[in-house]
């Protein structure tokens, strides 16, 4: 699961699975901390997103025992995750740099994108909920950000694992993924 299945769809879900799940809510609660403030409605959907993350170290770190494959997993689940929340970071800061030099504001952006609510304007802007491919196509047609700003590259972890089966069956071992995208086909 990446940021772009969101908030609700780690909440709908109910269970965090593995270390990358793990991870990435954790990246979603930092990100809820400082939107709360500015909007308490998120509050309890935080709160929720909490319990999974408590509940998923209870069962995988307080009650297992501790391996050295196990704490090299978790690292990098950290550091792929990391990768994506500086993606959205950049993306972000990419949008409001072009909104402030048009004079045009988030919300109004949201309006043209046809999304009404500025909470949920927010957290498109960062990265809690996805743009859908339409919304960022139209930003980089009105803002003229380049596409590689605006959509992520990072893989599925379905998407990888079916490339590296693939290239396994084809016998052509000098392609390759980075190590870290190969961690989490398995």
């Amino acid at each position: 699961m990446d940021l772009q299945t969101g908030l609700k769809k780690l909440l709908k879900k109910g269970i965090l699975t593995n270390e990358l799940d793990f991870e990435r809510a954790s990246i979603i609660d930092r990100q809820l901390r400082l939107l709360v403030k500015e909007f308490p409605e998120l509050s309890e959907e935080r709160k929720q997103l909490r319990t999974l993350l408590k509940s998923y170290e209870d069962k995988h770190w307080v009650q297992q025992e501790i391996t050295d494959k196990k704490v090299e997993k978790s690292e990098l689940a950290r550091e792929f995750a990391e990768r994506e929340r500086v993606f959205y970071e950049k993306r972000k800061n990419a949008i409001k740099l072009k909104l402030r030099e048009m004079g045009v504001s988030q919300r109004e952006l949201g309006a043209i994108l046809g999304h009404a609510s500025a909470t949920y304007m927010s957290e498109l802007m960062n990265g809690v909920n996805p743009f859908t491919l339409n919304d960022l196509i139209v930003i980089h047609h009105l803002l003229n950000i380049e596409l590689e700003i605006l959509i992520p590259t990072i893989l599925t972890r379905q998407t990888r694992t079916k490339v590296l089966e693939t290239i396994t069956k084809l016998n052509k071992p000098h392609i390759k993924l980075p190590k870290i995208d190969a961690v989490y086909s398995k």
